[in-house]
Formats: C-alpha cells, structure tokens, sequence
C-alpha cells in the first residue's frame, strides 16, 4: 500500500471537564466523525494502518525543555481544580488528566508516519491525531496544542534520518507561531503558512504573522507568511497562494520531505476560519504538494471544529494521497484581487455546470489491441482525413489512442500515455471524438511543432494553448500562444503562473497533451506538467508522444499503487532526474513499457543555498 493512515481511540480520552466557551471546539468527536466518513469512503481500508506509539521524552526534548515536559508529566495525578487552575496560565488551553498520554501519542503517530515514509515503507499518509500541535512553543502549550507534533516530526527526520531540507506547510486558519519560532532561524526548514490574520486583529494577534516576518539570521527568507486580511476566501485564493507564492519558492528550496499542517478551520463552514474553501480544495493542494519531495508527504492534523467540512475535507486529502483523482473545483475562479495573491493573469472563463462525481470502483481496462486495425469509438470520420493516418503503422496507432481516450472517457482508466507517429493528426481525430464521445470541455496543450486544427470551432469547448509558439499572444478567446521558456525555472514561471491558471479557469474534462516534433521539453519538464494538469481534469489527461520505437502497451500504476479503478502490473521505470517525485504522482495511468527516446538522463540539479524569499 502506498498510503499509510495512523490513528489510536485513545487520543479521544482528553476532553473539557469545565465550561469554557473558548476551548469547547476542541473535542474528541473531531476525530471520530472523520475517522467515520474515511470508513464510509471506503478510504480507511486502503491505507497501510500503523500503530502509533507514545513518543519518548528523549523524542519531546527535540523542541521541548525538560521543565515543560516534566511539568505536563504532572497533570496526570492533577484533579479537576487544579488542571483549571493550571490552565488558566496559558492562553486557549485545557488540560485533562488524560492529556499527557494523548499528546505523547499524538506525537508518536506523527513519527511513526514520518518513518514509514522515509524508509520507504509507504509514500505518504496522514496521521489523524489530537490534541493539535502548531501553536505550541518551548515551554508553552498554545492555543489547544501541547506538544508541536509537526515541528518534533521535523528535527526527528533531520537527526535519524539525515534529512538537510523540510518544507513545512500549514494551512490551518490560524498562525503557526509555535512552529516559526522553532525554526525562525534555520535554513534548512522552509516554513509556509497562510492565515487569517485582519491586520493583527485576529488571535493570536501577532505581529510576526504579518508578511514581513520572514525569518531570522541565517533562517532569513526561510519563512513565509501569507496574512488573510478578510474572510471569506475560497477555492481560488488558495489556489493562488499556492501557484504563485509556495509553490515558486518550494522548488528553489527542492525538499526531502513534505509535512503538512492540516488544519481544516480554513475550509468553508468553520466557525473559526470564516473561509469559503470547500472540501476539495484541499485534495488538489495536496495533488499540488506531491510533485515536491518525491512525493513523501506527510500530513498531520491541526485545526477545524465544524465536523462535517472537516471529515469532508479529510477524506479528500487522503483521496488525493491514494492517488484517486479529485473532483473539480466549485465557485469563481477569480481570486480575490485586494486581499488576495494576484489574479489569474487577467485569464477568466465562465464555466457551465460541472459534474463533481468520480468513481472510485472502476474496472480496468487494458488499451493493448494489437488484434484492433484501426479507430473504434465508431471509426471517426475525421481519422480518414488526415495524409499522415494513411499508413497502417499510424492507423494502428491511432487505434490504440482511441481505445485508450474511450477507458479514459468511460471512467475505466483515470489518465494514460500514448505514442503515434502523427502527432498532429491524432490529435486532432482525439480531439474531435472526445468532444462527440462525452467531453464538453477539453483542454489541449500542444507542445512543438503543432498546428491548431483550422476548422477547429472557436465556441468555448476546447482551449488549446500551444506551447513553442513564435510569440506570446492571445490569437482568440480559446487559442493561447507562448514560447517555449529557455531555463527550468522560466518553465515552471510559465507552467504555474499561465498555465495552470488558465486550466482551472476553463475547467475541462479531459487535457489532451501532445508532444511534437521539436517539442524540446526535457523529461522532467513533460513529466511536471503532465502531472500537474490531473487536477484541472479530475486526473483524465492524455499524453500524445511523436515517437515510432516505443512500442507495446502496458497498464500500470505509475508509483506501484494498486488501487481500485486500475490494473496495475509493474512500476515503470524512469531514469532519475530532479522531481522522482513525478514517478509517484500518476497513479492508474496506462502507458507503454520502454521509455521513448526523448526520455533522457539529465545530470543533477545545481542546488544554490540561497534564501528562498526575503
């Protein structure tokens, strides 16, 4: 299994044993009415279950004094008087006589996941635990948190397992202080955190989670805030942040390891957060998350107190960990231009009524045909047109696209890779019977030498960016042109601010991505953005490579995960290269068995050991 889940009943013991409006929220049904939607999903059964433990006060002295630890030890022999009066010295704070042993526990889960990953025993999960950890400082508990389960997790990975770069992401409603003070000045921790933050006006009230704290001495630059300064944001906000302030910065920074605060106060419904975010959201962060790392990421829960959004929500980040596609995003995506990130580039699409539901039982299907002659989903015309389909390898070929494109369409395959000898042409037959099949809106992205269809009809159903084009421009409402960017991280500037706005913008059905002559994408380059495009599409894209000697189909499971929707057989092997994590990221894709010539070896990356943001 590829997906590890780590939770124990006894992180539900601690609950208030006086009245206190304040801290009521935080109670144990958090945890159980998620663990009881994960169950209803059929998710909890999918996951590698690990035993949490009790972390050791060796493991709590990685962040925590001796004084602190020692201190809260003592709560178990406390009573109820002087547990309330205990914590009354500290702000948004119950304390339980069952406490200490939760939180132990709740950091050992923490742990025990960050192990499993790291040794290779799953790659990623999701420890649900209680109490949550993000405010929780030195020798301070914090706004519910007793000990800093993520920041431990983090200095545990450095020490045991040599990791030298951690990206931290949290994306609770409120402030991570606990978290930024720990590592406020090492550099080898990234620390992300957006939060409601109204000019100071919303708790904690600090002024170091304001934007401009960004670290200290050589940490400078190693912390980012991003401050809500209103409610209400949503879907598209936080898409922003992450296309153009997190993700930007954590490809510079090229993590080992990804920890997730996951706090869902930020998701619509809280009576915290006072977000519009919806559920789904948070399974194309986390899809967006994955590509970083190889793809070990690791969330922990943190916030959120309305138990439906929050189970909701929960669900999803395991969905999008399992490698299940997510469905598609509700709402405008049009951030918020004052108080947001910036805009889409002026980009914006009206989209009509989407459909939001994925199957998760689907059968497989196996696009090798080499009995099959020619086209089915009934013999388009369109494949007759075209010189380049005249001969039998390339209607062969074309054959097997379209047998491929129908499981994709059908819902028996989520994505898949294919070769053809024409890549124009089959693009162009795939496009056609895709929107007369079920597509109403199909994304195409053309890389190379490839021609938009001069017939193809400007009504709002297809948006076809062509990427190597002669000069950025916007030929129509639909048909988008840029050249093809020169260094990897004009590439990714192009890939997240341009592209990826306008995919979720427009909202497609499927993405067609062809790669043509002279396309000139280095492998991991083609493989990022195909990866990247699954969230657009609910995980239905389709690679068109131009290439005759990659011969043979094969369905796997790209990552080794077997999950119920695909017939997975072998991991695919790809040459090393900057992001392995692209090799985890594609789960239920079918695709062919020997790697196309456009597959190179590149060397390894230059790292530059500069701050990430000042």
């Amino acid at each position: 299994m590829r997906t590890a889940l780590v939770y124990h009943e006894d992180m539900t013991a601690a609950r208030l044993l006086w009245e206190d409006p304040e801290c009521e929220i935080e109670r144990p049904e958090r945890l159980t009415a998620a663990l009881r939607r994960l169950q209803q999903g059929g998710l909890e059964q999918r996951c590698l279950q690990l035993a949490p433990r009790e972390a050791s006060e060796a493991e709590l002295g990685l962040v925590h004094s001796p004084e602190y630890v020692s201190l809260l030890r003592g709560t178990q022999a406390l009573d109820t008087q002087e547990l309330r009066a205990l914590s009354g010295q500290y702000d948004a704070v119950y304390f339980h006589p069952s406490t200490f042993h939760c939180a132990r526990l709740a950091v050992g889960a923490t742990l025990q996941l960050v192990d499993a990953v790291l040794m290779g025993a799953v790659h990623n999960g999701l420890a649900l635990v209680r109490p949550p950890g993000h405010h929780s400082q030195r020798a301070a508990a914090n706004g519910f948190c007793v000990f800093n389960n993520v920041a431990i997790a983090a200095r545990h990975a450095q020490q045991k397992h040599g990791l030298q770069r951690i990206l931290i992401v949290d994306w609770d409603v409120h402030h991570g202080q606990g978290i930024q003070y720990i590592f406020e000045d090492d550099p080898s921790v990234l620390y992300f955190s957006w939060h409601r933050y109204e000019h100071g006006r919303f708790w904690p009230y600090l002024r170091e989670s304001d934007a401009d704290a960004v670290g200290q001495g050589k940490g400078r630059g190693f912390t980012v805030n991003l401050p809500w300064n209103q409610v209400g944001m949503g879907n598209a906000d936080y898409l922003a942040a992450f296309l153009h302030v997190l993700l930007p910065v954590a490809f510079e920074f090229d993590p080992e390891l990804v920890l997730v605060s996951a706090g869902f106060d930020s998701a619509i419904g809280d009576p915290e957060g006072q977000m519009q975010a919806t559920p789904e959201c948070f399974g194309h962060l986390t899809q967006l998350l994955q590509v970083l790392a190889g793809g070990r990421v690791c969330a922990v829960l943190e916030g959120g107190y309305h138990l439906e959004s929050l189970s909701q929500s929960v669900c999803m980040v395991v969905r999008a960990l399992l490698g299940d596609p997510v469905p598609p995003l509700s709402g405008p995506m049009e951030p918020h231009r004052r108080y947001g990130v910036g805009g889409w580039g002026g980009w914006a699409f009206q989209a009509g009524p989407r459909c939001s539901c994925f199957s998760l039982q689907c059968p497989g299907v196996h696009p090798e045909r080499p009995d099959s002659p020619g086209p089915s989903l009934d013999q388009p015309p369109a494949a007759r047109l075209h010189e380049a389909l005249a001969q039998d390898t390339a209607f062969t070929a074309l054959g097997k696209v379209l047998h491929l494109l129908k499981g994709i369409l059908d819902g028996q395959v989520s994505s898949g890779v294919a070769t053809t000898p024409a890549a124009a042409a089959t693009l162009d037959v795939a496009l056609r019977c895709s929107l007369s099949h079920r597509a109403q809106r199909v994304l195409c992205v053309a890389v190379g030498q490839l021609d938009q269809p001069p017939d193809l009809a400007n009504d709002g159903r297809t948006l076809w960016l062509d990427i190597r084009g002669k000069e950025a421009a916007a030929l129509s409402p639909f048909h988008v042109s840029m050249p093809l960017p020169g260094t990897t991280g004009a590439f990714l500037s192009c890939v997240l601010a341009l592209v990826l706005p306008l995919a979720y913008g427009f909202r497609p059905d499927l993405v067609l991505m062809a790669l043509g002559p002279a396309q000139g994408l280095q492998e991991p380059q083609a493989a990022l953005l195909a990866a990247l495009l699954r969230g657009p599409a609910g995980g239905r894209v389709l690679v068109l490579v131009e290439q005759v000697s990659w011969a043979g189909w094969t369905s796997c499971g790209w990552g080794g995960g077997e999950r119920p929707g695909t017939c997975c057989s072998h991991l695919f092997s790809w040459p090393r290269n900057p992001h392995p994590s692209l090799q985890a990221s594609w789960p239920g894709c079918c695709m062919e068995t020997h790697p196309p010539a456009w597959v190179p070896s590149p060397p390894p990356p230059q790292r530059t050991r500069r701050p990430c943001c000042t």
